[in-house]
């Protein structure tokens, strides 16, 4: 079996992980939103930590690393170089805020389960949308390539 046999399937895989991260990136956030509306050790401030701590740990960290890797491999068994392109240097720069979105989305996340946030809800519901518009970024680069 030839790389330009396996490489349809690695971008297909590498699609279906990069949603489902996208996904738990707009979810996380908004378990964390409704979790700031109880008191710490309240019911509903447990179980929203409990849903939140569940999908970082079974979709968002196993789902950015997956894509990240995947995403190398391509590279690595692209039949073209898009690394020479200017639409892969735009995506590329995207992709790395997205993933620095979420890294501040977990940070935000650990403290708001100690109950010592620094961040508020209304900018947590503001910041919420980055990785989404960044997504959107990323996706026309990939699909148009306008440069």
């Amino acid at each position: 079996m030839s790389w330009l046999t396996v490489y349809p399937w690695i971008k297909a895989f590498h699609l279906i992980f990069a949603i489902a991260w996208m996904a738990g990136l707009l979810m996380y956030p908004r378990l964390k939103i409704y979790q700031m509306n109880d008191e710490p050790g309240g019911k509903l401030f447990e179980q929203m930590r409990t849903a939140a701590d569940r999908l970082r740990k079974i979709i968002l960290t196993p789902t950015l690393l997956i894509t990240w890797a995947l995403g190398i491999l391509l590279l690595v068994v692209s039949p073209m170089e898009p690394g020479l392109q200017g639409w892969f240097h735009v995506k590329l720069l995207f992709l790395l805020i997205i993933t620095a979105f979420h890294g501040i989305f977990i940070s935000a996340g650990k403290k708001i389960d100690a109950g010592t946030s620094g961040m508020s809800e209304k900018r947590l519901r503001a910041i919420n949308e980055v990785p989404f518009v960044a997504m959107i970024v990323v996706v026309i680069m990939v699909i148009v390539q306008p440069f």
